[in-house]
């Protein structure tokens, strides 16, 4: 089988503590591979993907991109070269004067000279219908602004396989629905962490839970939802109305 990731016994810590977060945690990524990966909030799920992507280097196990050995930092930077990886907090990979110079980043450092790299960025932001925000400072968007410009800049880089960490956090849902289209429309490998069962059930093949530091296949995505309405999640009985004729 190729594999374009994987990683294998991995085991991390949080400096200060004593319990790891990751212990023995397994990951594989072939072309064919959508992964939904879930699990409590602080459970490692973000830790794992920047294990993955070399921002945090594990006490043990092994990572391997396309069947070479991930050991040093040329390695890890020919792999997120390939990467397009979306952090939880979107703002964070908005770092440049304008959306535009954030999205001529990537390309750029791909690579292409400067003209290229900017017919790509252009492209990538009409794709996400955010050419109306080229000019405007990443700092001054709101948060489902930030997300879609933080995809665009990801987008542009034409990667191998994606990291979406919380991606529809903060999306209302016509961007929510933009988001499900472009993912279906490209069918790229990828890794999405999220609490939205809907949107892993319809983006992803494969499903997880990171629990106690291990993870675990899941046979299918659970799904829960709410009524809202005063029953709540308490069990009740939808009854029909019973008509009441006037004589």
């Amino acid at each position: 089988m190729d594999f374009l990731l994987r990683l294998e016994d991995i085991r991390y810590t949080y400096p200060g503590k004593t319990v790891p977060i990751l212990r023995n945690a397994a990951l594989s990524l072939t072309p064919e591979t959508r992964l939904g990966l879930t699990g409590a909030n602080g459970g490692g799920k973000s830790t794992l993907l920047h294990i993955a992507a070399g921002l945090l280097r594990p006490e043990t196990g092994a990572i391997w991109f396309k069947d070479a050995p991930c050991r040093h930092e040329a390695d890890f930077a020919a792999l997120r070269l390939r990467l397009g990886y979306l952090l939880q907090h979107a703002g964070d990979q908005l770092f440049c004067p304008t959306v535009l110079e954030d999205t001529v980043f990537g390309p750029y450092n791909q690579g292409h000279g400067r003209r290229e790299a900017e017919r790509i960025a252009r492209a990538a932001l009409e794709r996400m219908e955010l050419s109306h925000l080229a000019a405007v400072n990443g700092a001054n968007l709101s948060g489902g602004e930030k997300k879609m410009a933080a995809l665009a800049t990801i987008l542009a880089m034409r990667p191998d396989m994606l990291f979406l960490d919380e991606p529809t956090n903060d999306l209302d849902p016509p961007r929510r629905e933009k988001l499900l289209h472009l993912l279906k429309e490209d069918n790229l490998p990828c890794v999405i962490i999220s609490h939205d069962w809907d949107f892993l059930a319809e983006t992803c093949n494969t499903f997880c839970l990171l629990q106690d530091g291990i993870i675990q296949a899941l046979p299918t995505m659970p799904h829960h939802h709410t009524h809202i309405h005063p029953a709540g999640n308490a069990d009740h009985v939808h009854a029909t109305p019973v008509r009441q004729d006037t004589p």
